[in-house]
């Protein structure tokens, strides 16, 4: 349709004004499917191969046998099955927690958080480089939002001491999916203590720690993920009874949401039990020493190549595609300009051949740049 004379665009016309803006920009994106038997993939999430498990795998088709493919309605209507409980209650053990309750996604779990808590009054303090889902959660809470130097912990408390009457709420990811470095969380969990102020953790990309100690009367809420470490498809909050209640009446991601899907909480649950088993541990062991291969102590899976332009850092994993290998371009706007970077996500299911043509791959490669 074309643009209407004095009148407002329209929206044919926007649509296809903002797709040639993407695309001069050169940051146009499509999804891409990826077939068994193709390349090497070092850019899942998935850390610990718990998404071809047998017991997982075999946990999902029962679920789906005893409870059919859906849930058909949210938790607090008619969605709620008894899986959906035996998880939270072996996910609030697994963090130490009185309660958790489950969302249909990571993502999901942080606006539930931020919305419940960040109420009007409130000042949210949120790292820089935290996710996006902490990003919009932020966004749609009614608090006010102070942005923090990436892992400052000076900034914070100045921030903090200087907030006046309000109640505060800090928020950081506990590994930063971008760069792959953790938070001081225990300097963390001292300083809102000391502040009075809530700290939420999202350890969504946690399997090799920071390991969290919450001390018994701490207000600390911890919003996790299924779909990484555990290889199913969810999100989860843990914490206090009370704080935990309060998002199941309150986070509308809880409760005008259909609830997971039985196959995809079971799958959760076996995985969860697989990995505080020795089987587990024999796994993170597996992915700690796969790290290290790459770039040894650095604390998590994810391990940026930082390359800094966006078309080099492009040309750089088409070098690493023809090889056979996928790692991911990682370039504005999910990073900042002037930062693109070749992301690495490492898994235990990644064999020694594959971590060393991975590596071999980057020495040439990167010293092209």
């Amino acid at each position: 349709m074309a643009e209407r004379g004095n009148g407002p665009m329209t929206w044919d016309a926007w649509a296809e004004a903002e797709a040639r803006a993407i695309r001069t920009a050169g940051r146009w994106r499509a999804p891409k499917d990826v077939r068994a038997g193709g390349p090497v993939v070092f850019a899942s999430n998935d850390y610990l191969g718990l998404t071809q498990h047998p017991a997982v795998v075999a946990a999902a088709h029962a679920a789906l046998d005893e409870y059919g493919t859906g849930s058909g309605s949210a938790r607090l209507i008619v969605g709620s099955r008894p899986i959906h409980s035996e998880l939270e209650h072996e996910l609030a053990k697994w963090k130490g927690a009185p309660r958790a309750a489950l969302f249909p996604t990571g993502f999901a779990a942080n606006l539930g958080v931020l919305t419940t808590f960040g109420t009007q009054g409130v000042l949210v303090c949120s790292d820089e480089l935290n996710h996006a889902s902490i990003i919009d959660g932020c966004r749609l809470a009614r608090a006010d939002v102070a942005i923090i130097r990436h892992r400052d912990l000076e900034h914070l408390a100045h921030v903090l001491r200087e907030r006046g009457a309000r109640r505060a709420v800090v928020v950081t990811d506990t590994v930063f999916s971008m760069d792959g470095d953790a938070a001081d969380v225990d300097s963390l969990i001292e300083l809102c203590a000391r502040e009075g102020a809530l700290l939420v953790l999202d350890e969504a990309h946690a399997v090799l720690g920071p390991h969290v100690d919450v001390p018994p009367d701490a207000d600390v809420v911890r919003v996790g993920t299924l779909s990484k470490t555990l290889g199913a498809l969810g999100g989860f909050v843990t914490g206090p009874t009370r704080y935990v209640e309060l998002v199941e009446n309150q986070a509308r991601p809880y409760i005008f949401t259909t609830a997971s899907t039985p196959a995809d909480t079971a799958a959760a649950l076996a995985a969860l039990r697989v990995l505080r088993s020795p089987e587990g541990d024999a796994l993170v062991a597996r992915l700690r020493a796969n790290v290290d291969r790459v770039r040894n102590a650095h604390p998590s899976p994810i391990v940026p190549f930082m390359i800094g332009d966006e078309q080099a850092t492009l040309a750089a994993a088409q070098q690493l595609l023809e090889r056979g290998l996928l790692v991911p371009a990682i370039r504005p706007p999910t990073v900042a300009p002037g930062t693109s970077r070749l992301r690495v996500t490492l898994s235990a299911a990644h064999t020694d051949a594959q971590i060393e043509m991975l590596v071999r791959a980057l020495d040439e490669i990167l010293v092209r740049q």
